[in-house]
């Protein structure tokens, strides 16, 4: 491979850019903060930072715009901070991956919403350049609404093709929008003409084919979760999402199917090979904080919560069917190696054991290392032996994380149950309409980003930019 030499930044081609450090971009600047179109520059300005990657343009677009809004992510980012950085934003797409190939419009937006945030994506086109100045008006006149812009930059005459940046200002006089250059390394932020940057908006992606836009990005009326969050960061997803969508409803339509237990039974012992992996990274079960004594009253509370979710999840009755089913048939994890057991019995146990584990910050600890919390009948038997209603619970089994993967899965994966009666029973076990508020948020949130993560396929990406999803009132998934 060809040595490249080394590079400090580029001269940035002007015109059609102001630079913002020059006397022309500072005027700009102070004149647009007098007309109040800089009231989102300061909170951007605040957590700025440059991509840590040549293709993670997009990931620091998104971390600046989540911690200008004060989106608390749920969990840390180094020692105590809770903080979004590039390296948590994979619930869409593989970190790797992106690191390689860069990251689509569609992907963006489904971050965006699975960090908790409400996103309105737009490509160019769906929208006109007089759509884009109203809607950034309104944006940089508020700091409640930040906008990301993807373009091509060669229409600024600029080396690199497409990039992500977030738009700091607008100069309503001379009709300029200041893009505030993510890649710090290569070009200062800089003042362009707002038809320009249109123009570098309505080009198409070649990997996708897509014409690229912008989206508005604001926080969410309600809390992201605060236990449970989807992430593809393992490639087995996509192999689970084929089971949901493909296998699962051919399996509904046995007719031998006349009982919830048989039902579940099917569904859980027709799981793909590598469901270990999907249960343990696609529903992640979001750490728990350790048990020091320096907790903080917001930590304290964040526990709490946590501790609630679980006790809302065993309170349902799909949860004691779940339970007991595997209590029944599922040997102890520490006879894994056992020849006579089979892949979903190994899987079982063996995902009871990586939720403590992800829990208690012990993610790398031998699949053989057991946490009776969590485990079945057989290794621990107090678990199954056990009151639940009277037990405090602390960490989710694979029977939480299976009862909460049905709750999310679309209503409709359950109209292809021939058998009438069960159905109906079925679906009212796995309803959302009854269930405590706290646990609803979470299962409609987890809803949403299945969604995402199913519509912002590359070829697919055109619908999601149809759908906001910023309430359950308009929620095509409640």
């Amino acid at each position: 491979m060809a040595t490249v030499a080394s590079l400090y930044r580029r001269v940035l081609p002007s015109p059609p850019a102001v630079d913002f450090t020059s006397p022309d971009g500072k005027r700009l600047f102070s004149e647009a903060l007098e007309g109040g179109t800089m009231e989102g520059f300061f909170s951007l300005a605040s957590c700025f930072q440059t991509q840590s990657e040549p293709a993670f343009c997009g990931l620091a677009s998104l971390a600046v715009v989540l911690n200008a809004l004060a989106i608390d992510p749920g969990r840390r980012w180094k020692g105590p901070w809770r903080w979004f950085d590039e390296s948590m934003l994979d619930c869409c797409e593989p970190l790797d991956k992106i690191k390689a190939e860069g990251i689509t419009f569609g992907k963006v937006a489904c971050l965006a919403h699975c960090s908790g945030a409400d996103v309105r994506p737009f490509r160019a086109n769906q929208v006109t350049v007089d759509d884009l100045r109203r809607h950034l008006i309104r944006c940089a006149s508020s700091r409640d609404c930040h906008l990301i812009a993807s373009y091509h930059r060669r229409h600024f005459k600029q080396t690199g093709t497409g990039h992500f940046s977030p738009i700091g200002g607008y100069h309503a006089g001379e009709d300029m929008a200041l893009i505030l250059d993510v890649a710090c390394f290569k070009y200062p932020p800089h003042w362009v003409p707002l038809q320009l940057l249109w123009e570098a908006m309505n080009t198409a992606d070649e990997s996708t084919g897509l014409l690229r836009g912008f989206m508005l990005i604001s926080r969410h009326n309600a809390a992201p979760s605060a236990l449970y969050t989807v992430s593809c960061r393992d490639e087995s997803w996509k192999c689970m999402a084929k089971y949901c969508a493909e296998d699962l409803p051919d399996i509904l339509k046995a007719e031998s199917l006349d009982n919830v237990p048989a039902l579940l039974s099917s569904f859980i012992y027709s799981l793909p090979a590598n469901a270990g992996s999907l249960i343990k990274w696609v529903v992640e079960v979001r750490r728990k904080e350790e048990d020091r004594p320096c907790l903080s009253k917001d930590e304290k509370e964040r526990l709490l919560v946590k501790e609630n979710v679980l006790q809302q999840v065993h309170d349902t009755k799909l949860f004691m069917i779940v339970h007991d089913l595997q209590c029944a048939r599922i040997q102890c994890c520490n006879r894994l190696s056992s020849s006579s057991e089979d892949s979903v019995t190994r899987i079982a146990a063996s995902v009871c054991c990586q939720g403590a584990a992800m829990l208690s910050g012990n993610l790398a600890s031998s699949d053989g290392f057991c946490f009776k919390e969590t485990c079945f009948k057989g290794c621990c038997t107090s678990s199954c032996n056990s009151n639940l209603g009277n037990e405090i619970i602390k960490y989710p089994s694979s029977a939480d994380v299976i009862t909460v993967l049905l709750l999310a899965l679309h209503p409709s994966t359950w109209l292809g149950i021939i058998n009438e009666r069960l159905k109906a029973e079925f679906q009212t076990l796995v309803s959302t309409d009854n269930l405590p508020d706290v646990l609803k948020r979470e299962i409609l949130h987890l809803r949403r980003q299945l969604y995402y993560l199913k519509t912002c396929k590359d070829e697919e990406c055109e619908d999601l930019c149809h759908h906001t999803l910023s309430s359950d009132a308009s929620d095509p998934l409640t």
